[in-house]
């Protein structure tokens, strides 16, 4: 269990952490420092980006840790569950982490009045898709089979 702990925690920092943070706050640059340095307390736009990163962040938590508990496994295709989890968001969308990354990414954009941020936004979940039909669908649908085929007939690939 300390050993997946440790995977979960490694591949949260490479995967969403990169891609929600890192390459944002590249994008950024000085931009985001100025930001954080000038408003303590983001007003308006700033606090419906805000509301919007903190709800993707806890959408992709939940799913990590559902990932862990109920599938035996991380985020990480090189590390993918052993399990299929189709409980709790699984239930609602095929693919709620990534919409929880999504979110955090239109938060930032929000939050950071930032064109660049929402191109990048866009980019990411163009991603998102392709990887999810072309490389996560095949693999599940080899993997899980029936129930994978059974749990498309019931929910949505995203909302």
């Amino acid at each position: 269990m300390v050993a997946l702990f440790i995977r979960n925690l490694v591949f949260t920092i490479l995967q969403p952490g990169i891609v929600a943070g890192l390459i944002p706050y590249w994008i950024l640059g000085n931009e985001a420092n100025a930001l954080f340095v000038q408003q303590l307390l983001p007003p308006g736009l700033h606090t419906s980006g805000t509301l919007l990163f903190v709800i993707g962040f806890v959408i992709m938590s939940w799913c990590i840790i559902s990932f862990a508990v109920q599938g035996r496994g991380t985020l990480s295709p090189v590390d993918p569950t052993k399990r299929l989890v189709v409980a709790g968001l699984y239930k609602f969308s095929r693919n709620p982490m990534y919409v929880g990354v999504t979110l955090i990414l239109i938060g930032e954009a929000i939050f950071f009045q930032s064109v660049e941020l929402w191109i990048y936004s866009l980019v990411v979940f163009i991603t998102f898709n392709s990887f999810a039909m072309l490389v996560e669908e095949p693999r599940l649908r080899r993997d899980f089979g029936d129930e994978y085929k059974r749990y498309c007939e019931r929910v949505r690939r995203w909302i």
